[in-house]
């Protein structure tokens, strides 16, 4: 497939049904929030997806229950092809399930996992499922995390770590039952781990929905991508060669020597998480040869490393910007945008990886860019 054959339109992406993924580990508060978001005007015509049966019944109209079991084994390597079909058969069930006259009865699609789950595959089967990616698109992940018990549980469990790395957007639940240490430990943990991501602190579940909704790069109501808020590179640690960078940091071995930590080294050696979270700029416009091996070369040696990649690429020869989003070992296919968002034309990379720093990307890219074709 050529890059011009796997670019979306912007009409066709922003046209596809937006699906928001909320997870968050077991006690985190995730089905409160939801029962709450539901009731809420912006969400009165969403369709909710629930993986588990919770004892709490949930007061919406459209529900459609999936039996998927996404709790994987993660000690054979990545798992993100062993997802089974049932989300794929719920997904296709309700566009004619929840219809009536031929009209599909919702707009937006909310899909509650089980507190155990990698979001991975579910964001891989939107991103590659040929039935699926022609009417969804990923709008963005929601992490909901315990305020009192978060510190606990990052250190108990990798898959909490991994669903507050690849969120967009972190509900901070009970609130009242943590002390001011606390909160100050975990929001500094957070900046290692997803320091992109707003922060909301929640309590007893509520939260305005603009708040979780359009996420993505697109919105349901199909105005111009906002490619600022969607990369918030400059929430990264991205030292610059030039040094003329607001945030340069001369960070070469990820997110956790950023200048915002420096003075809670303790807290980063007793809780090193081993995520990695930089920004990966490039001055000059990539040739498309290039970039397509480097990709392919990450996605095939370190593809499960790299939780999430998002990046605005300035391919030579094309005036418009390219849109990359990659989870794991898989990138969703580019979008030409119609224009460039600002004057820079840079291409940048956000980067969330697990055990692999800045240096390893960038020497990958290096050792390519020489060996192109002048």
């Amino acid at each position: 497939m050529t890059r011009q054959e796997s670019f979306l339109s912007t009409d066709s992406a922003s046209d596809l049904i937006p699906v928001t993924l909320l997870t968050g580990f077991l006690g985190s508060g995730k089905t409160t929030v939801l029962n709450h978001l539901v009731r809420q005007p912006e969400l009165a015509d969403a369709l909710v997806i629930i993986n588990e049966f919770g004892e709490m019944a949930l007061d919406h109209m459209l529900v459609a229950h999936s039996t998927e079991n996404l709790l994987m084994e993660m000690s054979s390597g990545c798992v993100c092809c062993s997802i089974r079909g049932d989300l794929v058969k719920t997904l296709l069930d309700i566009t004619w399930r929840f219809a009536r006259g031929g009209q599909r009865q919702f707009r937006r699609v909310l899909i509650e996992t089980t507190g155990l789950a990698d979001p991975a595959p579910i964001i891989h089967t939107l991103m590659t499922d040929p039935r699926i990616a022609r009417r969804y698109r990923l709008d963005g992940i929601v992490a909901t995390l315990d305020l009192a018990a978060g510190m606990n549980t990052l250190d108990q469990h990798e898959e909490a770590v991994k669903q507050a790395a690849m969120a967009d957007a972190l509900l901070l639940t009970k609130a009242d039952l943590a002390t001011d240490e606390a909160r100050a430990a975990l929001l500094r943990r957070l900046d290692g781990i997803n320091p992109a991501a707003p922060r909301w602190e929640v309590r007893n579940g509520e939260i305005a929905a603009q708040k979780v909704l359009n996420l993505g790069l697109f919105t349901a109501e199909g105005k111009a991508p906002d490619v600022a808020r969607w990369l918030s590179d400059e929430a990264y640690p991205a030292p610059s060669p030039h040094g003329h960078h607001a945030h340069e940091h001369h960070d070469h071995d990820g997110a956790h020597h950023a200048a915002h930590d420096a003075h809670h080294h303790h807290d980063v050696n007793r809780h090193d998480d081993h995520i990695r979270a930089f920004c990966f700029t490039v001055e000059q416009p990539i040739p498309e040869e290039t970039l397509e091996d480097w990709l392919e070369l990450l996605m095939s040696f370190l593809g499960s490393r790299i939780l999430r990649v998002k990046g605005v690429i300035n391919v030579e020869g094309s005036a418009q910007p390219v849109v990359l989003h990659g989870v794991q070992h898989i990138f969703h296919p580019p979008v030409a945008l119609p224009a460039w968002p600002s004057a820079d034309r840079r291409s940048r990379l956000v980067f969330i990886t697990h055990g692999i720093g800045r240096d390893v990307i960038e020497k990958t890219f290096r050792a390519l860019a020489e060996r192109a074709p002048a």
